[in-house]
């Protein structure tokens, strides 16, 4: 209404002004800029308002001269300043500049400005100085904070990565190389180790295949509770003490009443769930025992099936709880599957749902010709179940048997 009035000639010329005038420090205060002048001759300086508030300078004490300016700049951009009025009175050109000032005379409240000059020209050449002031500290802070972020997260992933490549070494160290053949006759063995996505998820999931002192293979998979370095150490404890306690040529549950004392008195605080099994290769019966794993999976004339397990359970949740041995009569032909929960869980389904699909890939991995298809089934089946999981490792051995 008020410019429909203007335009009609209805205000008078200062009200027109009193408009301008107000839209204009509206427009300083929106971007926080103010606009300055200093005339060399007279040595009148005049700010406007919102240069004061960027200085924090109480506009009774008047504006500050030019000579002054130095005293409310951070020393180490005195040299900054001195090149700028310099290059301003040199260039016919607006010139530039970042400076740093004290607000209000206080050495603990530092703004950052940008700071634009260009000459006041007279007959004899400049004779002044005008300048826009604009307050960036609120920017340059943000830049700043950004800056300081993106360096912590890249030394946080580069700290992660060798974190990683170091606990990834130290499992390699411990762990038993998978291409390593047991060397028995009509037995074929792969193994598939994959490791977590997620640095902090790298666990204590581990393997054994290897021949026992009485011609029998030992086969086993385990999980210890937790991740990270810890896990990975009890890890090392529980495998070399069931590679140590085989030699002794005991069958497998008895195996697991020696590693549940074990980490019930010198693993605390701690569980790990396991499958041992030892598979004779002139009888091809697989005795088994098992600790809160999930069984075996056999996979068999295209159909995969869990074995019915004896009872077990977590090593080191019970004393005194014995586990029980179940037997297999493995064929020609047939696929023993072993495998620890990071193959089947995932945050984003059930665990039902992995076990189905690990079944439904499970019939693929025989192929055509077992000694040659069984390592490529084993990577189809990851692939099949939905790759590497990001929260936990997983350990997957497959025996097959080829008659």
């Amino acid at each position: 209404m008020v410019d429909v009035m203007s335009a009609a000639g209805l205000l008078g010329p200062e009200t027109d002004a009193e408009m301008l005038a107000a839209r204009l420090a509206h427009a300083q205060r929106l971007g926080n800029l103010g606009w300055a002048e200093w005339h060399f001759h007279t040595g009148e300086t005049t700010w406007s308002d919102q240069v004061y508030t960027i200085f924090g300078r109480d506009p009774d004490k008047g504006p500050i001269a030019l000579p002054l300016l130095a005293e409310h700049v951070v020393p180490s951009d005195v040299a900054a300043l001195d090149r700028l009025l310099w290059a301003a009175l040199r260039c016919a050109e607006p010139v530039q500049a970042e400076l740093r000032i004290r607000r209000g005379g206080n050495w603990s409240d530092l703004r950052d400005v940008r700071v634009v000059l260009e000459p006041l020209m007279g007959d004899g050449g400049a004779v002044g100085l005008h300048g826009v002031i604009q307050d960036i500290t609120g920017r340059r802070r943000a830049e700043r904070m950004m800056s300081e972020s993106r360096r912590q997260l890249l030394e946080a992933r580069e700290r992660a990565a060798e974190e990683r490549h170091v606990m990834l070494a130290l499992r390699e160290a411990i762990l038993p190389d998978p291409a390593c053949s047991p060397g028995l006759p009509d037995v074929r063995v792969a193994v598939r180790y994959v490791p977590a996505e997620k640095t902090a998820n790298l666990g204590g999931d581990w393997f054994e295949a290897a021949p026992a002192p009485d011609g029998r293979l030992l086969l086993a998979v385990g999980d210890v509770s937790g991740h990270g370095l810890p896990a990975i150490a009890h890890m090392a404890q529980l495998r070399h003490a069931l590679v140590g306690l085989a030699m002794t040529g005991r069958p497998a549950h008895r195996l697991l009443d020696w590693l549940n004392e074990l980490v019930l008195h010198q693993i605390r605080d701690t569980t790990a769930t396991a499958v041992i099994g030892h598979l004779d290769p002139e009888t091809r019966v697989f005795a088994w025992s098992q600790a809160g794993h999930l069984a075996p999976v056999l996979v068999r004339d295209g159909t995969a099936t869990p074995l019915d397990p004896p009872r077990g359970v977590l090593l080191g949740a019970a004393e005194g709880r014995p586990y029980e041995l179940a037997t297999t009569r493995l064929k020609p032909g047939d696929v023993l599957l072993m495998f620890t929960d990071g193959l089947v869980e995932r945050r984003t389904r059930d665990l039902d749902v992995g076990l189905d699909l690990v079944m439904a890939a499970a019939r693929e991995v025989p192929g055509r010709d077992l000694e040659r298809d069984l390592e490529p089934g084993l990577d189809k089946l990851l692939a099949d179940i939905g790759g590497p999981n990001p929260e936990d490792d997983a350990c997957l051995l497959g025996v097959g048997i080829l008659g």
